[in-house]
């Protein structure tokens, strides 16, 4: 999403560096472009105008023009400041301590409410819970069919009504069934229109009326920008909001509506969507939004997503394969295809500090990934395991199986034999090569240096000199 701003603010800073001390003026001029670049993402004017007061303000004030290295002292103002912009968030819902806890989801049509009711439904059953869903938009054809279908793919009930136009009786009722099934979450799936209307606020407030919901979220579409923070307005005067969900966050819009809704509306954005899968909704962190806007990387976010998208298990035993040196190509599928659950190889990268802007558009599309699992499942098992006995005539046979060219299986064999031994390598590192390796870590800052110090006799190689010894002794 905050790619071209993320550019923008690049060459400011890139602008800076390499001038040693520079003056007040430079600054201002740093400013100047900041605040064109926040206009032209689309973030609100008035916003935009504080935002850089407040960091011209803080940057002349930690003596900026006084430091050998203006540009990281700068990167550290404009981060300060948009944490403080889009923050403070509490991103973990509130569940009630006698359920069932009651989400009223509002928006606008065509926004992805209905989806995203389906993904919070999904995150709440990640944390335990038991959640129901409640199909209360009575007005837009098929919205009652297309939850169900959401709902049986996460396993999750779906209260509904066909036999009546009641919206607030649909939702009483649901609140009803859910405490005599045993269901702590209720979410409220409300109609909405294609602009806002006197209809549908009336309808919404006679439904947050008549069930009290204890959190109320505005599902916001982040391709419509100032509009959205628009919609938040109005809903908030009749609803009084406890957050937004912002959708189609990785869709290649300007981010203005992230970085306004918050300072214009005074709610929170509690969620983002990611894309269209139901496990694509992730808790908005404005500290790791403002690490990706100046491409310093999500180092956190990216663990987080590792950790759901690997099996521990699965990874302990890989590794045990990766340092015998007998990793099989059934092994590099399974950890391909375990990526591919993180997301888009593009928006992983963008996680790593310094490498997605290295990297550019790099990206491996899903046709790529089916070809190398269409090669992969024309082998047989040997040859999985031991890719090097593939010659001309076992390629010939894998291509016309996975329906590609000889040198495609070549090229995808030796890659992986290539990596494979890299692999070995990195695992056999004695305990030099992993201090090494643990310095340049610290050098590049990715480890604060406390290496513990090991104790005398007990590196790898000691059984090595146990049985030199023994054999000395022998003779």
């Amino acid at each position: 999403m905050f790619d071209a701003l993320t550019n923008k603010l690049g060459s400011v800073f890139q602008s800076l560096r390499g001038r040693g001390r520079i003056s007040e003026a430079n600054v201002r001029e740093a400013m100047r472009e900041i605040r064109t670049a926040l206009l032209e993402a689309d973030v609100h004017v008035e916003v935009a105008r504080k935002f850089c007061d407040a960091c011209l303000e803080m940057a002349l004030g930690q003596q900026v023009i006084e430091t050998l290295r203006p540009e990281q002292v700068m990167v550290k103002v404009v981060h300060d400041e948009l944490v403080r912009l889009m923050g403070p968030v509490e991103t973990r819902i509130p569940f009630v301590s006698q359920p069932p806890t009651v989400i009223l989801m509002a928006g606008l049509q065509g926004s992805g409410k209905t989806t995203t009711c389906a993904k919070l439904a999904r995150y709440c059953l990640q944390r335990g819970k038991k959640p129901m869903l409640v199909a209360a938009d009575l007005k837009r054809p098929a919205a009652i069919d297309q939850l169900e279908v959401l709902g049986r793919q996460i396993d999750v009930p779906v209260h509904t009504e066909r036999d009546h136009q009641n919206a607030v009786k649909v939702c009483r009722n649901a609140i009803t069934q859910a405490r005599q099934r045993d269901r702590d979450v209720v979410i409220l799936d409300t109609a909405g229109r294609l602009a806002i209307d006197e209809e549908m606020m009336t309808e919404i407030s006679q439904i947050a009326t008549a069930t009290s919901p204890h959190q109320i979220y505005l599902v916001l579409d982040a391709m419509t920008g100032q509009d959205a923070v628009n919609t938040a307005k109005a809903f908030d005067e009749r609803l009084e909001l406890d957050g937004a969900i912002l959708t189609k966050f990785d869709s290649d819009t300007r981010g203005g509506a992230a970085l306004s809704t918050k300072s214009v509306t005074g709610k929170p954005i509690k969620f983002i969507g990611i894309g269209e899968k139901l496990d694509a909704l992730e808790e908005f962190h404005p500290e790791r939004i403002a690490s990706r806007i100046l491409g310093m990387g999500d180092v956190v976010s990216l663990v987080e997503k590792a950790q759901e998208a690997f099996d521990a298990e699965q990874v302990a035993k890989t590794q045990a394969k990766m340092a015998k040196g007998a990793l099989g190509l059934d092994d590099f599928l399974s950890q391909l295809e375990s990526m591919r659950k993180m997301g888009p190889m593009k928006s992983i990268l963008k996680m790593i500090p310094g490498v997605g802007s290295a990297m550019g558009e790099m990206d491996m599309p899903d046709e790529d990934l089916n070809r190398i699992r269409g090669i992969v499942h024309s082998m047989t098992p040997r040859e999985r395991r031991e890719p090097e006995i593939i010659e001309a005539s076992r390629r010939r046979r894998i291509a016309r199986g996975a329906g590609v060219e000889p040198q495609d299986v070549s090229g995808l064999v030796k890659q992986f034999v290539q990596m494979r031994g890299i692999m070995k390598q990195m695992a056999g590192l004695g305990i030099g090569g992993r201090l090494k390796m643990t310095q340049q870590l610290t050098q590049m800052g990715l480890m604060d240096g406390n290496v513990p110090r090991l104790k005398k006799g007990t590196t790898k190689y000691q059984p090595r000199r146990e049985e030199r010894r023994k054999r000395r002794r022998r003779r």
